[in-house]
């Protein structure tokens, strides 16, 4: 690791760090910590340039489109702003910018547009932060933070939403489980990442079960 490898790392997590600080409770720093702890896991079994793999993980999330009216363009715009500012390439910029544009859940409904060794890193690095102990804390943190039901059973999982569906439900947090947690198993990329997806996906299916012996 070279000195300004070092150094562009360093500012750019001070900077997602000192961004997200009010950030929600499953989109804040600690997030972005863990998916960066995730793809560099991931990265240690993949032929992968590090640097993209490192940035696009902590910038990934700078400005979610849920929580900025449904801009979809609002987090590569300030990724691409700041990684400018601190004078990285610029190829290595559009390369974070296409991962950070094209990674999430809901970017999976229709072709899917662009990929890369990088961008398959990071997408199963913040999947698996959405699944097993922390993907059951997270998504109650977001319903709550939404003013969601916790579980309603008159309200059905929607299993055949469109994008725009899914960005804009109000469904209760369980349904959640079905209409992405459980289904992220079978999406990952690489091989750490299936046997790390796997653990986690028996987890939460022990939770639901655990769950509904309660309800």
């Amino acid at each position: 690791m070279t000195t300004d490898y070092s150094s562009i790392i360093d500012k750019t997590a001070t900077f997602v760090k000192e961004t997200l600080k009010n950030a929600e409770g499953g989109h804040d720093w600690w997030h972005i910590y863990r998916v960066w702890n995730n793809a560099k896991l991931i990265a240690k079994t993949e032929q992968a340039d590090l640097v993209t793999v490192e940035l696009a993980a902590l910038l990934h999330d700078i400005a979610d489109s849920k929580f900025h009216n449904g801009d979809d363009k609002i987090g590569p715009v300030t990724a691409g702003e700041f990684l400018k500012s601190i004078n990285v390439h610029g190829a290595t910029i559009d390369h974070i910018q296409q991962i950070i544009r094209h990674m999430s859940f809901k970017s999976g409904f229709g072709d899917a547009g662009f990929n890369s060794i990088e961008m398959d890193i990071v997408q199963d690095a913040d999947r698996l932060d959405a699944m097993g102990a922390i993907g059951i804390a997270r998504t109650f943190s977001y319903g709550g933070f939404k003013g969601r039901e916790i579980y309603n059973p008159e309200i059905k999982p929607k299993l055949d939403m469109t994008k725009e569906e899914y960005k804009n439900s109000t469904a209760p947090s369980i349904n959640h489980f079905y209409e992405k947690l459980l289904l992220l198993k079978d999406k990952m990329n690489t091989a750490t990442g299936k046997r790390l997806a796997g653990q986690r996906h028996d987890f939460m299916l022990a939770y639901l079960a655990q769950f509904y012996s309660e309800c």
